[in-house]
């Protein structure tokens, strides 16, 4: 007996029908696209054929081969849209029955003709469970379907294994009818009914209309700017629906007046009429190609009521050491203890906007430590917040939501308009982190891949002396030495401590090029800008000993602080107005032993070359964490 696919279904689906869950066959499978990957369908009802798109999750179904040419498949979800005046069916969930099957009948290509017939013919019953189009052609709904199709395949197919078996029955769903709203109502008028909810995984541009239902997890300042096109602003917000998927959303000009006071970081809304365009990744890191852009005639309407299957936030967390490895402005989610919170410093933009800058360490079990560098509004919010925990004696836990990762000098975090901060987050990986570190993880060495990172060389914590970087010549190879010595501090230079630098902003790094004062303003010949205030920078020249000699090492700005404990401007300061108690300052710094991070490089000055000692990190010793260090050195030497 011969397969029966449903009839009519083409000539169904491009009338509208999304209920049905026809069986058809795949004729013909293309792939295109340059960018991504895309697969282009021909499909047969027996009589007519369409083209059809398969959604990029279905992409899996193709490549695996569980869907090829000749395949029967039935449709699961689906829409038909229209493409260039050409409709075209939008495959959102298909289930496949037969692998591999004959072409059934002889099919021709769907005309509108076609489409116009199937609307016109009246739709009535014949009393055995069978809707009939006109007196003579029968069609059959989906339980008799499975019946011809068991028929059809026999004992042999069914003799397959379980998993076969169960693939080819179709659900047995009821025969398609109009939604009861516009039914008996006549021709339907375009975009009339209300658009179905569906994933936000299932969103692309071949769906006439859509909604989505999602939790706004992140929502970004009002951004201006200019262009050929004249001045405008923008805005985006984040969304995660119940299956997991998140997409980003953006409005521009009008549209921005519209939304941006409707939308609120935790609420639940209902999306609709917006166009998908392709995400600009380097921008919009969430798991999306699409992105949703709101027009005029989009419509976003709160749900009064919480759905507790929304997830508030979703996390997709990385070990800090995973950092070492990662791309230059790369964004991704890490979680970690603060250990550590410097004060935050005003820093001014290229633009002439003034902004601040924060920066603090996170620690977790992979053994490593990270600087993450806090700019704008979240400085002053969840910085000064954090600050004064760590300053009280308590280290919170704290999950960075897309944090920038920067390659300059070593691997850090940034934050940026997206980045949202978690303080003691009621989460698994928060409560784990939390025991492992009040159960030994405090104490436990760990080394920092924020600015003493070292390319090209072991991560692991290599341990001199003063005299060896003399004795086993210490950076005199084509690349740099990077080593970690535990000395004290015999003399520090107060003469010149500093340089007074450019504090405009190059991207998201900034200028810091010596600046000279001309008329009361300073003058960055780099920036080719004046201004008003610049930036005071460490440039410390600080003697240092051990056990086996004495060498002087440079510290510059962040190295600087961790040395006097305060920023370069507040000792310039100091120096200007109290000179006794600048003077203490310094003193009190003396004889106060340090894990150094060096960097040791030999270079040119003027025709001469010069080893040159720069501290990357200055760590107070921590003694239980030395002791422990100490014993692993003393058991390794008594094996």
């Amino acid at each position: 007996m011969p397969v029966n696919l449903t009839p009519n279904a083409i000539a169904a689906i491009n009338g509208g029908d999304v209920n049905s869950k026809p069986l058809v066959q795949v004729l013909d499978i293309k792939l295109i696209g340059t960018t991504q990957e895309r697969y282009r369908l021909l499909l047969s009802d027996s009589a007519l054929t369409q083209h059809a798109m398969l959604a990029t999750q279905l992409n899996d179904q193709i490549k695996s081969g569980r869907v090829k040419k000749g395949s029967v498949v039935q449709l699961i979800d689906y829409i038909c849209s229209t493409v260039q005046n050409r409709k075209i069916i939008v495959v959102l969930n298909m289930e496949t029955i037969i692998p591999d099957c004959e072409i059934v009948g002889n099919p021709r290509m769907c005309s509108e003709s076609d489409t116009a017939a199937q609307k016109t013919l009246p739709n009535t019953s014949n009393g055995n469970g069978e809707r009939t189009i006109n007196s003579s052609i029968p069609v059959r709904n989906p339980v008799q379907n499975t019946q011809s199709f068991q028929s059809a395949v026999g004992p042999q197919y069914q003799q397959h294994s379980g998993q076969n078996a169960q693939t080819f029955r179709p659900a047995v769903q009821p025969p398609y009818q109009p939604p009861p709203n516009y039914r008996n109502h006549g021709a339907i008028m375009k975009n009339e009914a209300p658009a179905r909810i569906i994933p936000i995984s299932a969103l692309n541009p071949y769906q006439g209309r859509w909604a989505i239902k999602a939790r706004v997890t992140a929502k970004g300042d009002i951004r201006r700017y200019n262009n050929a096109r004249g001045d405008g602003k923008v805005f985006s917000f984040d969304l995660l629906d119940s299956d997991g998927g998140e997409i980003r959303a953006t409005c521009f000009n009008a549209v921005v007046d519209r939304f941006y006071d409707v939308i609120e970081v935790g609420k639940v809304y209902l999306i609709s009429k917006g166009s998908l365009k392709p995400a600009q990744k380097n921008f919009n890191h969430l798991k999306n190609e699409w992105e949703i852009f709101l027009e005029a005639t989009s419509t976003v309407d709160l749900c009064q009521d919480e759905d507790v299957s929304i997830p508030q936030q979703q996390f997709s967390f990385r070990p800090i050491s995973d950092i070492e490895n990662a791309e230059n402005n790369y964004i991704l989610d890490v979680i970690g203890i603060v250990v550590s919170v410097n004060p935050s410093v005003p820093i001014l933009r290229k633009n002439g906007m003034e902004t601040q800058r924060r920066i603090l360490n996170l620690k977790d079990g992979s053994g490593r430590t990270v600087e993450v560098t806090l700019w704008g509004e979240i400085c002053n919010r969840e910085g000064h917040k954090l600050q004064e925990m760590v300053d009280s004696g308590f280290y919170p836990v704290l999950a960075v939501k897309a944090g920038k990762v920067n390659d300059f000098s070593g691997k850090s975090l940034g934050t940026i308009s997206s980045t949202q901060l978690f303080i003691n987050p009621d989460i698994p990986e928060a409560q784990n982190l939390r025991k492992w570190f009040d159960f030994g993880g405090k104490n436990a060495a760990s080394l920092s891949i924020s600015r003493e990172n070292m390319p090209g060389a072991s991560k692991n914590d290599i341990r001199k002396t003063v005299s060896q970087i003399k004795d086993e010549g210490l950076g005199r190879s084509d690349k740099p030495d990077w080593i970690t010595i535990k000395a004290t501090i015999t003399f520090i230079k107060t003469d010149s401590f500093l340089y007074t630098a450019c504090p405009l902003m190059i991207g998201d790094r900034q200028c810091n090029k010596k600046v000279t004062k001309s008329n009361s303003r300073w003058a960055c010949d780099r920036c080719n800008q004046e201004f008003e205030e610049c930036e005071y920078r460490y440039l410390l020249q600080v003697q240092i000993q051990d056990h086996t000699g004495l060498t002087w090492v440079t510290a510059f700005q962040e190295s600087g602080e961790e040395i006097t404990g305060c920023s370069a401007k507040e000792l310039f300061m100091l120096k200007e107005q109290d000179d006794d108690r600048f003077r203490e300052v310094i003193r009190n710094k003396l004889f106060g032993q340090f894990l150094f991070r060096l960097k040791i490089k030999e270079e040119m000055y003027g025709d001469e070359q010069r080893v040159n000692i720069t501290v990357v990190k200055a760590e107070k010793v921590n003694y239980t964490s030395e002791s422990k260090y100490l014993l692993d050195i003393v058991s390794k030497v008594c094996r």
